[in-house]
């Protein structure tokens, strides 16, 4: 049985300019988790924002797509359900190894690993003077409203959705920096329709996406380096 060959070159952070094909970005994160387990790549973080497309992962319910035909779609490898991905959102797609150990990771423990990702975009979202929160039963990072909003008292600012294949991860998290909250309206966001979608526009904080990625940056040394 092949065992990933675990590499110790520093993990590699790629921040990609302009809007990114996602199927160009699918058939590339394959290749680089196939040499990240052949040990003959180092791990990587990429940065990207995408074009507007719905994807949907295994769980995704063709009911869900609520406008079929307005915006382009792709059926993927990813868990989860249906999510939105367009410009003024942050990607951060994550292949790691994860027969070794990362941090605060242990190896081999995707429970852990999906943790950590949470862990991650919490002090990302810190950095902002913003509070993100889980929820059991639901992933993703919510932002309470205590004063409630037009969907109840809390909305989704962030979307986790991974792939473990032979202990390497591919695909990633979302984060709603100021992207089209109303692209959301076409899809029932994660299988969820009693609550909202935000961003940090949403919220009231504008920042570049330059600050962003150094927010994401710095969060994911304290959970995963």
């Amino acid at each position: 049985m092949d065992q990933p060959v675990s590499t110790t070159r520093a993990i590699e952070w790629v921040t990609e300019p302009g809007l990114l094909d996602y199927d160009h970005a699918l058939a590339e994160m394959q290749a680089r988790a196939a040499a990240i387990r052949a040990g003959t790549a180092a791990e990587r973080i990429w940065l990207v924002e995408h074009p507007p497309i719905y994807t949907a992962g295994t769980s995704a319910r063709e009911s869900d797509l609520i406008a079929p035909g307005t915006t382009p779609t792709h059926r993927t490898g990813r868990g989860g359900q249906w999510t939105y991905h367009g410009p003024g959102q942050r990607i951060a797609y994550v292949m790691l190894d994860l027969t070794r150990h990362h941090g605060t990771v242990p190896p081999r423990d995707v429970r852990r690993f999906v943790a950590g990702l949470e862990a991650w975009i919490i002090a990302a979202l810190a950095t902002f003077g913003v509070r993100g929160e889980i929820r059991d039963g639901r992933v993703g990072i919510w932002v309470a409203h205590p004063d409630g909003g037009p969907k109840g008292r809390e909305a989704k600012i962030a979307a986790i959705g991974v792939r473990v294949s032979r202990w390497v991860s591919y695909h990633g998290i979302a984060l709603n920096v100021a992207p089209d909250l109303a692209a959301y309206g076409g899809i029932v966001p994660c299988g969820i329709s009693e609550h909202g979608v935000t961003s940090l526009a949403d919220q009231g904080v504008e920042v570049t996406m330059a600050e962003v990625d150094r927010a994401l940056r710095a969060g994911f040394a304290a959970i995963f380096e």
